[in-house]
């Protein structure tokens, strides 16, 4: 009987954490307080605990742009480790959000004394590349009422290994329709529909995702 594959041991953030010492602090932060700014010295790496936290970009003339949801368990700010010195879009908290903050030199030399995480780090960055390059896809290809549908079962964390947060904190529909690219009117007309459909429901304080939202996404 051929012996089973050896299990890939999947990237664990709280423990490669712990492996650090000095150089990294915990903070909370309040509703829409910001953990840094564009522009500012890209000096550090960010791993955010609890809450929400939205990441923005301000174009020369002044036009905003949301790019990016990160949810708990992630890191935000690994551009510094690749030679970035200023960052490239403003990281807001969306709601009372827990984050650990890394130095950089802490955060590198980690990296090079503990190759095994290291690797699982490297790991993790190129799955979240690839999410990066489906979001593209998506914005390149699917509709608008698609595209909602697929943010919202991300925001959801549908698809991952952990438990799916069902119930999520309201997000404005005009942050909603910058991330997909469309107006503020046709994402209340979509998210109207799929309340009516069942697919979620929402009050002025948060928002019940349910499963069958994946019906959208997956029609032809």
């Amino acid at each position: 009987m051929a012996a089973s594959p050896p299990r890939v041991r999947a990237f664990d953030p709280k423990l490669f954490l712990t492996r650090i010492g000095a150089g990294k602090t915990t903070t909370e932060y309040a509703d829409k307080q910001t953990v840094f700014s564009q522009g500012d010295p890209a000096n550090a790496v960010f791993y955010l605990e609890s809450g929400k936290v939205k990441l923005t970009v301000v174009s020369r003339r002044g036009k905003e742009a949301v790019i990016a949801i990160v949810s708990p368990a992630s890191f935000f700010g690994e551009g510094c480790l690749a030679g970035q010195r200023l960052r490239m879009c403003r990281a807001e908290a969306m709601q009372r959000a827990t984050i650990v903050r890394v130095d950089k030199a802490t955060m590198v030399r980690t990296l090079h004394q503990q190759p095994r995480f290291a690797e699982l780090f490297i790991a993790y960055l190129l799955s979240r590349n690839i999410r990066i390059g489906e979001d593209l896809i998506d914005q390149l290809f699917n509709s608008s009422e698609k595209r909602l549908a697929r943010l919202l079962l991300m925001l959801a964390q549908y698809g991952k290994e952990s438990t799916p947060e069902k119930v999520i904190p309201k997000i404005s529909q005009e942050t909603l329709a910058e991330m997909i690219g469309t107006t503020r009117s046709r994402v209340s007309f979509f998210m109207n529909r799929f309340r009516k459909l069942g697919f979620l429901e929402y009050n002025p304080d948060e928002m019940r995702v349910h499963s069958s939202l994946l019906n959208v996404v997956l029609r032809d």
